[in-house]
């Protein structure tokens, strides 16, 4: 009598990004909870659904030390879905999992298991097939107003919105962000890394403005840039802001 192996169906697993914020804390960190309940406490919802990866890099801390961070973070509802940075010594199973970064990658379909001899030599011949080139799209073009509660996200290019990003509306763009209208709510350019990316708009009443990374909320901008076509960058660390024509 002869056995007949069925060979089920491979479990397809699929590489897929996401955009999460980085967190990179400074000791002591009692002085960088103060800075960031600044921020939470003038853009109301910031860290809320929202993924965020921490990043201890170089930090001279032990496992307590982390441990209780991560829940003054989680007691300020900033849920950490990983940690970077961090020694393996620092980590356990009460602390999210180690992260590296981030990139796209392409599907992963395990093979069907394949007989004794022809393993050795599949092993020897076969190299592993290359991810497709990402597509080329450097910009998105919104020709509706962006209404509040909206997220738009585009990590490729600049975003032009060819109208009013209303209060509590996001714009997040791995380039720069153009606003022909009133930008009311937030926008963060340079999501990527790009510290030359720039907000451009027609009239200035953001909640928040970031550009890689470095963020200045209603509160810390001039007076006299309010409600005025502007156009703004980083030089090193500092905002700049300059009048449109």
């Amino acid at each position: 009598m002869t056995d007949v192996l069925t060979q089920p169906r491979p479990i397809r697993l699929k590489g897929r990004s996401y955009l999460a914020l980085t967190l990179t804390p400074e000791l002591p960190f009692e002085d960088w909870l103060v800075r960031l309940d600044d921020l939470a406490s003038r853009s109301a919802g910031f860290f809320l659904r929202r993924p965020v990866v921490l990043d201890v890099t170089g930090l001279d801390i032990d496992r307590a030390e982390l441990r209780d961070f991560v829940g003054k973070l989680a007691a300020r509802q900033v849920r950490i879905m990983g940690i970077e940075g961090a020694s393996p010594a620092l980590l356990g199973s009460d602390l999210p999992p180690t992260m590296a970064d981030g990139r796209p990658t392409a599907d992963i379909e395990p093979p069907p298991a394949a007989p004794e001899s022809a393993m050795a030599e599949a092993a020897a011949s076969a190299e592993p097939a290359a991810p497709p080139p990402p597509k080329a799209v450097p910009s998105m073009i919104v020709t509706q107003p962006v209404r509040s509660g909206q997220s738009l996200v585009f990590l490729e290019g600049d975003v032009t919105v060819v109208g009013s990003v209303a209060s509590g509306a996001e714009i997040v763009a791995g380039g720069s962000i153009h606003v022909y209208g009133t930008l009311r709510g937030r926008a963060l350019a340079g999501a990527m890394g790009n510290g030359a990316a720039r907000i451009f708009c027609r009239k200035l009443e953001a909640e928040l403005v970031a550009i890689d990374g470095f963020y200045k909320t209603a509160e810390d901008m001039e007076p006299g840039h309010r409600g005025k076509a502007v156009q703004i960058w980083l030089e090193g660390e500092t905002f700049k802001v300059g009048a449109l024509a």
